[in-house]
């Protein structure tokens, strides 16, 4: 390939990376609405972990039938690094965390995953922003903490330790992922990442479903379908495809939109009302990913 067609290919991979990124952040914008209409006659435990249990014996049947090659040497230490993250430390830690702190932090954690993502992506896979995207994407985030704390009247508290560290693991395990897509194949990564932690999962979702039961009415099982599917396993094929393909620093500046989406969601499936100055964060942090997308990263 020469240096003019690869320096043509570059911004489409980067704009195939960003769409597959926002419809990962779509897909999982709907998960705290839908865990909302399930809680009423759901174990946390059952629908919070038992889900991945779903997931991965869905993922299992998806490799078997495509005839997927297994992860071979250092891959599967990766995808240990990808299950702690992502199936296991970001739900159980932000889970605890909101038990702790004002519901207004789980705002927060959606507003500095972002630059946590592109730091670890720095860190993990050599990407190198420029000054300017940092401070684009700190104004960003910046916007998204103080729209979550103005809207749930919070303030900083307890329980920061247990979000700082789901933020840490979400991170980690996205980046992790990214690089490991590139060999391994994206939705690849999060299959062999549920399978991985099938037997685990099973320690503390068999005993919860025996003292708990299953969901029970028809929209908490609608519920545990879509977080089970999409939340924790389709979501992830085009997450993982769009951090590859655009960079985990630039793709990962669109879950700045996730807490707006959520809201959205919030209003269509919960009836709750979206007012003048949610509108005006969501147009700001709409403008600066915008911005944050003509800023150089080197890869």
């Amino acid at each position: 390939m020469t240096e003019n067609a690869a320096a043509r290919q570059a911004p489409l991979g980067e704009s195939r990376g960003l769409l597959l990124g926002f419809i990962g952040v779509a897909v999982f914008s709907l998960t705290l609405p839908v865990t909302r209409l399930a809680m009423a006659d759901s174990d946390p435990v059952v629908f919070g972990l038992g889900r991945s249990l779903l997931a991965g014996a869905v993922a299992a049947a998806i490799l078997l039938a495509t005839g997927q090659r297994r992860p071979r040497g250092g891959e599967w230490r990766a995808l240990a690094i990808v299950a702690a993250g992502v199936i296991f430390g970001f739900p159980l830690l932000s889970a605890w965390g909101m038990q702790l702190v004002p519901a207004a932090h789980g705002g927060v954690v959606l507003g500095i995953l972002p630059l946590a993502t592109a730091l670890a992506g720095a860190l993990l896979l050599r990407e190198r922003p420029s000054p300017a995207f940092w401070l684009v994407s700190l104004v960003g985030g910046a916007a998204v903490v103080v729209f979550s704390l103005l809207r749930g009247g919070g303030t900083l508290g307890f329980g920061h330790l247990a979000l700082l560290g789901s933020v840490a693991c979400a991170a980690v395990g996205y980046a992790e992922g990214a690089r490991l897509s590139r060999s391994l194949g994206g939705w690849q990564v999060i299959c062999w990442a549920l399978v991985l932690s099938f037997p685990l999962l099973l320690v503390p979702v068999v005993p919860a479903v025996l003292a708990h039961g299953l969901p029970g009415s028809p929209q908490s099982w609608a519920a545990f379908l879509y977080v089970a599917l999409f939340s924790q396993l389709f979501g992830f094929f085009a997450w993982y495809r769009g951090l590859a393909l655009g960079g985990v620093a630039r793709v990962s500046q669109v879950q700045l939109l996730q807490t707006f989406l959520t809201i959205a969601a919030s209003a269509l499936l919960l009836g709750e009302a979206i007012d003048a100055m949610t509108l005006g964060f969501a147009v700001f942090v709409v403008v600066s990913v915008a911005v944050g997308r003509r800023m150089p990263v080197r890869r």
